[in-house]
């Protein structure tokens, strides 16, 4: 049985914690929250420990998941790595390209598990409709939603857009050859809206556009 924590108990973190309870080969030792209540809370749902520091859960377990605010997704991250921890951390891994080769890097030398938690390619409709998708030369793809201010410490391309980056470069079975994007800000001091037209060496093309101001999620 592997011993693993969750830190962060937000709107992520807490269906973690309880997926993490109801699952086979692993104890959920106890979950970590800069918002006591709200740990306590999550706690005492799955019958484990509130823990008052992230240093001392990551003392007493074996396995960590990642799943607080992105701003912090990489010092957490490197902590538990460097703890000789394997690490769960949900997406995106990092805010910025160099975290994420440094996370990558301490992973691959100290032997450890490091995994990035991009759900959608577990998505049931992604799932059935994988089989069928063969060769695809073009991809059209949609991500809109209302604002929210969960994610907009973040551009909108790492916030909503990263799922359909993910789901594409597992279909299109060949090397990315050009990016040609434009983004702007409009209620955050980040990226709100984006489009990305993404060229393959096979002559695939995606066409991706991504929103977190939009009128109706879709």
């Amino acid at each position: 049985m592997i011993k693993i924590g969750v830190a962060g108990v937000g709107h992520l973190g807490q269906h973690h914690a309880r997926v993490l309870n109801e699952m086979e080969g692993c104890t959920l030792v106890g979950v970590y929250d800069v918002d006591k209540k709200r740990c306590r809370e999550i706690a005492g749902k799955n019958n484990t420990k509130a823990f008052d520091s992230y240093e001392e859960l990551l003392n007493v377990v074996e396995a960590i998941d990642i799943s607080v605010t992105t701003t912090y997704h990489y010092e957490l991250g490197k902590k538990a790595l460097e703890k000789g921890k394997h690490t769960f951390i949900e997406k995106p891994i990092a805010s910025e390209l160099e975290q994420a080769e440094e996370l990558l890097k301490i992973a691959t030398e100290r032997k450890l598990k490091l995994q990035v938690g991009h759900i959608e390619r577990f998505n049931p409709i992604v799932l059935d409709a994988e089989p069928f998708i063969n060769n695809p030369m073009f991809i059209e793809s949609h991500r809109l939603a209302p604002f929210s201010p969960r994610g907009s410490d973040v551009p909108v391309v790492l916030d909503l857009m990263i799922h359909d980056i993910d789901l594409i470069l597992a279909f299109v079975k060949s090397e990315l050859v050009d990016i040609r994007a434009s983004g702007v800000s409009i209620l955050t001091d980040s990226i709100d809206i984006a489009n990305a037209r993404v060229e393959f060496a096979n002559g695939a093309i995606a066409n991706v556009t991504s929103s977190r101001v939009a009128l109706k999620q879709e």
